[in-house]
């Protein structure tokens, strides 16, 4: 029999725009990870072909984009106005906020503010590194409207997190008080990533993410034009979309003898790939706009899969890469060097096994889903001034937390 006496746990509304778009998946792991809160993803409106989501926790102010939904959103995108919407979250009797992507941490402020609830921020990436030369021509009326009211947030948020000691930095060159900003990395489910040992690995180096600038293929295809032409039987698979897609099919069929491009895949596929190839590569630069990784996720779920990683010595990449000992670093942009330390490891199953197991036991210690987001309720506790156990603190400098009275004390 149910326990009469168990509390139900608490409603926190996951903010993030669009809601939820395939490149998301961290957001709806680490929401969908919580034990102590109830997750309730909010915006307003759906992604169209985005990420799946529980239908009975979704509220958005419009299921089907277009112009009037467009129009109709306009108040609250501009003044934070939205009747209906609040009245539906009123509802849910939330405890926090956590909104993801300090532009629309600003834009979801004043929905806190009505619900008098506090709320959380978490900068992800391009807005802690993007330049504001950049950010205030963008297109975007969010970017723009960011740059010029970044005080305003930090003044109106109870937390600011950072996903990486990178993307603290860079917050910290924009302004924001060091004092602020808590450092804190989503995780991995190394349940879910976990290799089989029966299936055999290939000749293969694999790529996930967004065909974008910042994500670096380009360098990929390049470094394995030359490693084809040593080990002929090497092959590229790349898995993702993005705007640079048809450009980088160019380039591949140009250069390349072997390679795939999958598109986008779910998380069950990715990891199958996962578990077939020999070393992720995966050669991540700073965009010409500052766009840079702060902390790549998918890194950490390639290497609890027992994959190295070979990439660019970038900064959000040092923090998830141990050079040498879970994957080898280039020097940022160089070719050769990334071709020859993609060589290095294809060419030596024996090097790849072990810096793989490695790689998944550093993931398994550091970078843990069920252990990261413990630490997360610690640190939603301690905005809503409850008690957190030093065991969940997160153990960054900065980072720490410290126990906090509770209200009712």
């Amino acid at each position: 029999m149910p326990d009469s006496n168990a509390v139900a746990p608490t409603a926190v509304l996951i903010y993030a725009e669009p809601l939820l778009a395939r490149s998301m998946t961290f957001i709806r792991t680490q929401a969908e990870s919580l034990r102590s809160f109830t997750p309730y993803y909010i915006s307003p409106g759906y992604q169209q072909n985005g990420l799946s989501l529980p239908q009975d926790r979704v509220v958005v102010m419009y299921k089907r984009p277009g112009p009037l939904s467009r129009v109709a959103g306009i108040p609250f995108k501009m003044a934070g106005v939205a009747p209906f919407f609040l009245r539906r979250l009123r509802k849910l009797r939330p405890a926090l906020l956590h909104a993801h992507f300090a532009p629309m941490g600003l834009r979801a402020l004043p929905l806190a503010r009505s619900l008098g609830i506090p709320l959380i921020v978490t900068f992800q990436g391009y807005d802690a590194t993007v330049f504001d030369n950049v950010a205030v021509s963008s297109k975007h009326y969010s970017h723009r409207n960011y740059v010029r009211r970044r005080k305003t947030l930090e003044q109106g948020a109870a937390m600011l997190i950072a996903v990486s000691n990178f993307i603290r930095d860079e917050m910290i060159s924009q302004g924001f008080a060091s004092d602020r900003i808590v450092v804190h990395y989503v995780g991995v489910d190394t349940e879910f990533f976990c290799p089989d040992p029966a299936i055999e690995r290939e000749a293969m180096v694999l790529f996930v993410g967004r065909l974008t600038e910042k994500k670096g293929c380009e360098y990929l295809i390049r470094a394995m034009s030359q490693v084809q032409a040593a080990l002929p039987g090497a092959e590229l698979v790349i898995i993702g979309d993005g705007e640079l897609r048809a450009e980088l099919e160019h380039l591949a069929a140009q250069s390349l003898r072997r390679y795939r491009f999958l598109g986008f895949q779910p998380p069950d596929l990715v990891k199958r790939w996962m578990n077939r190839a020999r070393v992720f590569g995966a050669p991540s630069i700073r965009a010409r706009s500052g766009d840079a990784e702060g902390y790549p996720n998918v890194f950490a779920e390639a290497q609890a899969m027992g994959l190295p990683v070979v990439s660019f010595a970038s900064e959000g990449v040092m923090e998830a890469v141990a050079h040498g000992e879970t994957g080898l670093l280039a020097p940022t942009r160089e070719v050769e060097a990334l071709a020859y330390n993609l060589h290095t490891l294809l060419a030596d199953p024996s090097l790849c096994a072990r810096m793989g197991a490695g790689a998944r036991s550093r993931v398994c210690k550091q970078f843990n889903l069920a252990v990261q987001t413990r630490k997360l309720e610690s640190l939603y506790l301690q905005v809503l001034g409850k008690r957190v156990s030093p065991a969940f603190s997160d153990a960054g400098a900065e980072g720490r937390l410290e126990e906090v009275a509770t209200l009712d004390s």
